[in-house]
């Protein structure tokens, strides 16, 4: 068992313990379109979550979910996110039924924490990435290098719009006039790109609100023919990804042009 008896009631409010048991009910077997297909280049035994796309396995290793990004648990007297607890606690459903994962990798096969990065499946060869992004217990990411999935991952949570996360406002996008100042972590920004610029290293997209959104050289032939970067200025934008802070300025760094929705 990965959840000591009694841990849901503790984690969730009274008034969520229903919702969740829906959400349960939703976990019958579902028979998604493959995005990668199924390959077991390890199997593995989680023996704890700690959120909703990240477990500890048996030999101590951390996974972490590649593609995917669940809402953040609260740690420290922190408050959890919206639907933090609840995608936690349907990822233990799932393995608690499935006591074993197979792992397949990507071009990185660990992060800077030293986590593994990889697409899980369960041993009836569904995705797991797939089952939470149908539940909008989680949203698709890009981070280079490891893209080969996102594209599908992205079309699996539009299956999902109206459900879960994607009822609550920051997944509308926040507007980055209105982003608290200091912000970092995952986030889905509106705005408008006031100016296009170039560095050594980079293309540069400045938006209202003192937010920068990088894209790598390097990246530019994932975006040929694409997307003109050089086009989006004027253009109000809906981008994803992880915030960081440099001096004042709130920005991100787009790895796919799929990360990059325009709106007007």
């Amino acid at each position: 068992m990965l959840r000591p008896a009694g841990l849901l009631k503790r984690a969730l409010r009274p008034g969520a313990l229903f919702a969740f048991w829906l959400l349960c009910l939703a976990f019958a077997p579902v028979r998604a379109g493959e995005c990668l297909p199924f390959r077991a280049d390890e199997w593995v035994e989680p023996v704890h979550v700690y959120d909703g796309d990240t477990v500890r396995l048996k030999d101590g290793r951390k996974l972490r979910l590649l593609g995917i990004n669940t809402p953040e648990i609260g740690y420290g007297g922190a408050p959890s996110e919206p639907l933090a607890l609840e995608a936690r606690q349907a990822l233990i459903t799932l393995l608690d039924e499935n006591p074993r994962l197979a792992l397949r990798y990507e071009q990185e096969r660990k992060d800077r924490y030293g986590r593994l990065l990889a697409h899980a499946f369960l041993p009836d060869r569904r995705n797991l990435q797939q089952l939470l992004l149908r539940r909008g217990l989680a949203a698709s990411v890009a981070v280079a290098p490891n893209l080969a999935n996102f594209e599908c991952y992205l079309a699996v949570e539009r299956e999902a719009q109206g459900r879960g996360i994607w009822q609550l406002p920051a997944y509308q996008g926040i507007e980055t006039t209105a982003l608290p100042a200091g912000t970092t972590g995952f986030r889905l920004l509106r705005g408008k790109v006031v100016r296009v610029g170039e560095s050594r290293k980079a293309h540069w997209l400045n938006l209202g609100g003192n937010v920068a959104a990088r894209i790598d050289k390097q990246d530019l032939p994932r975006f040929a023919g694409r997307l003109d970067v050089g086009q989006l200025r004027g253009r109000t934008v809906k981008l994803r990804g992880w915030l960081y802070q440099v001096r004042g300025q709130a920005r991100l760094n787009l790895d796919h042009p799929a990360a990059i929705e325009i709106l007007e």
